[in-house]
């Protein structure tokens, strides 16, 4: 598989398809794979799409130990990334913790992304997008029983834990068993999560935000993050909202016909 090196680090990727580039980046429990459900129609579309695996996500073994596992880290890895493709500008697609990679790097980077796509962004609002009177809700904190239990080497019932709070009761058990593996190849990437250094969303950074931007939710996703896509609705100033109908929080799996069919009509292919 091809690698690109990003400080010191061999960054995993696949690439398909030609024409404009196209960069996808994975959630949490997840690599470059997720995204194999689109790279057929996007690349054909046509786009050059690359979907990239983060670093300390497979192929790349990591027992949970050690530093480099961090939210700014990740940010800058894929801002390197983009800038050493050497193509210009580039369609941003995040999903979940991606899509707070693609938020964040849309922020501080902005002359990297042409347009964006934040599919679910995971994390929490700060007060200033929160309706008056809501208290901000700590993300490490949705987290922590999942995290503990893979810690102690449950890694099956801290996957299930995990999965219920991202998309609800059973959902572990619900789960294809492609989807599974991906998840077990990086079970551990859950132990520096926890301790990430994720900030909330505010609305100075919202705000700043000058591309297009795309906000994709699934019908069936959980208050959690339908309270995100609300609150960045009202403060990035060029975007527009969808709905996956049929889909939970996975929706380019649930529903990959629509999902790519929406990403696809928002770039304008």
């Amino acid at each position: 598989m091809p690698s690109l090196k990003i400080d010191g680090h061999d960054m995993a990727y696949a690439e398909q398809g030609s024409g404009d580039p196209l960069v996808l980046v994975h959630g949490s429990l997840n690599d470059y794979r997720y995204w194999s459900p689109q790279m057929d129609a996007f690349a054909a579309a046509p786009f050059r799409t690359i979907a990239v695996s983060l670093r300390h996500y497979w192929p790349e073994p990591w027992d949970g130990a050690g530093s480099g596992f961090s939210i700014d880290q990740h940010i800058s890895d894929v801002a390197v990334f983009i800038a050493g493709l050497g193509a210009g500008p580039v369609d941003l697609v995040g999903h979940s913790r991606g899509a707070y990679i693609a938020f964040r790097i849309a922020e501080r980077h902005p002359q990297l992304v042409h347009r964006l796509v934040l599919a679910e962004p995971a994390g929490v609002l700060d007060e200033t997008l929160l309706p008056p009177g809501t208290a901000p809700a700590t993300y490490t904190a949705l987290i922590a029983e999942a995290v503990e239990r893979v810690r102690q080497g449950d890694i099956e019932d801290g996957l299930r834990r995990f999965y219920e709070y991202a998309i609800g009761p059973d959902a572990w058990d619900k789960l294809a068993e492609e989807r599974q593996r991906i998840s077990r190849d990086n079970a551990l990437t859950l132990l520096g999560q926890i301790k990430e250094g994720r900030t909330p969303y505010s609305r100075a950074a919202a705000e700043a935000i000058g591309a297009p931007t795309l906000l994709v939710g699934g019908e069936l996703t959980r208050p959690a993050f339908l309270s995100v896509l609300d609150g960045l609705e009202q403060a990035i100033p060029d975007a527009r909202r969808v709905t996956i109908p049929g889909a939970s929080h996975i929706m380019s799996w649930d529903n990959p016909t629509a999902f790519n069919a929406t990403v696809l009509e928002f770039l304008g292919a």
